[in-house]
């Protein structure tokens, strides 16, 4: 069953065409200016897109010739007249220009949007994978095990 359309069903849908896209500044365009990320790689945090810019040109250029496919599931937001909440869980799948599946990791992921000037921005982003407890190390499947155990 489709999702209904609301403003964070159409900011998902538009962060995976500008992540399949490699398109550094319309993916940026999805974000207040004074956005505030706590991404799950490397930083505590990313204040404002100015900071964030780098590490996601870092991405995109990090996949060479390949693609990323990022698809959400399980959404859940919450819309007011101004202000969305939503979490959800995201495949991030690295994918060759034949369309075969080299590499994957599930994060789960909260945003807070807003609404200004007519136009809904991420104002806050928070990405996570759960931690091994014996290594510390991220469990990049957990999502697939999270029924097994």
């Amino acid at each position: 069953m489709p999702l209904e359309s609301n403003p964070v069903t159409t900011m998902f849908e538009n962060y995976t065409s500008r992540v399949l896209s490699k398109d550094v500044e319309g993916f940026l365009e999805l974000y207040a200016h004074d956005t505030l990320v706590f991404d799950a790689w490397g930083m505590w945090e990313f204040a404002g897109v100015d900071a964030w810019r780098p590490m996601v040109t870092m991405w995109f250029e990090s996949l060479g010739d390949k693609l990323c496919e990022a698809r959400f599931t399980e959404v859940v937001a919450t819309v007011r007249d101004d202000v969305a909440f939503a979490h959800a869980a995201v495949r991030y799948a690295e994918v060759t220009a034949d369309g075969e599946q080299v590499d994957s990791m599930m994060n789960r992921i909260t945003v807070t949007l807003e609404k200004r000037d007519g136009e809904w921005k991420i104002t806050h982003e928070h990405t996570s994978m759960p931690l091994d407890m014996q290594s510390a190390k991220g469990i990049f499947d957990a999502y697939e095990k999270r029924d097994a155990g």
